[in-house]
């Protein structure tokens, strides 16, 4: 009985085999090495520049996400009828596009997190220290501040009269609806990052690298045509915080505990789901100890 337990432990989530080995089970240890998890704190990081450059990359990123996206939203709101502009499938695809675009340019320099809730997550899984994702967060929130500030001043009249871009919870759907909006959008967008980036999948396909930006900036895409008739979308704290702080009114802070709460919960939920049960990682440091 004791043998049959520790067999399990050994094997994990790989105990019984397919015929022909799917997904991880198709890895072997000359593919791919765990890369062992980052340190809670680096202080080394604070003396390389290249630390500095990637909260450089992430400010100047989400500054680009911001003033797009909301500058999208201004046009639409600006428009006598959805039909005379890009409507909500334009404002998605703005969205969505610009974050393509971004992971893409800046993957290489910070990772291309571009929101608190994929840095959290990433955290959370141990991919970047502590230091790292606090310097981040920090970076995105000034970005955003700064890209809808922007905004805010090619067109300060129409900015103020179509609330900024702000979010907030809509008509017609409760607090509860708002948080749990949040909660399962944030969810698919940073399971689609772990598994957009999921070093061990890389080393097996080799493609993967290169198309890591696409269902990622898909999934913001979809999640922002579901979402947007409750909650305008936010599964991005910087994004929200931005446009309240530059739109400034009681209306815009109501509901802003939603579009932190709700992204960090889906983000712990997305890096637990990952790492515990689609990585089975547990299992994995049983069997290497």
């Amino acid at each position: 009985m004791a043998e049959n337990k520790e067999e399990d432990v050994k094997l994990g989530a790989n105990r019984y085999t397919e015929r022909q080995p799917l997904g991880t089970a198709a890895q072997t240890d000359k593919d791919y090495k765990e890369a062992p998890p980052a340190p809670l704190f680096e202080p080394g990081e604070l003396k390389s520049w290249s630390f500095y450059r990637a909260g450089i990359a992430e400010f100047i990123a989400t500054f680009l996400f911001l003033y797009i996206s909301v500058l999208t939203v201004m046009g639409v709101g600006r428009s006598p009828n959805k039909c005379a502009s890009v409507g909500i499938q334009g404002i998605a695809w703005a969205f969505g596009g610009m974050i393509f675009v971004l992971v893409y340019c800046t993957a290489g320099i910070s990772g291309g997190h571009i929101n608190p809730a994929v840095t959290f997550g990433l955290f959370l899984a141990r991919k970047l220290s502590l230091t790292r994702a606090v310097f981040y967060m920090v970076m995105q929130c000034l970005g955003a501040v700064c890209g809808a500030g922007v905004v805010k001043g090619f067109m300060e009249g129409p900015y103020q009269r179509l609330k900024g871009g702000a979010n907030v919870v809509n008509h017609g759907y409760t607090k509860g609806d708002g948080l749990g909006a949040e909660i399962v959008g944030t969810f698919v967008l940073v399971y689609t990052v772990f598994s957009a980036t999921d070093a061990k999948r890389n080393a097996r396909d080799s493609h993967v690298p290169i198309l890591a930006p696409l269902p990622i900036g898909f999934a913001v895409f979809l999640v922002h045509l579901a979402t947007i008739p409750i909650t305008g979308t936010g599964i991005n704290p910087a994004r929200s915080l931005g446009a309240a702080i530059i739109y400034n009114r009681d209306h815009a802070w109501d509901d802003q505990w939603i579009f932190w709460v709700g992204p960090m919960i889906g983000a712990a939920l997305a890096a637990v789901y990952h790492q515990l049960i689609i990585r089975a990682i547990p299992f994995k440091s049983s069997r290497s100890c």
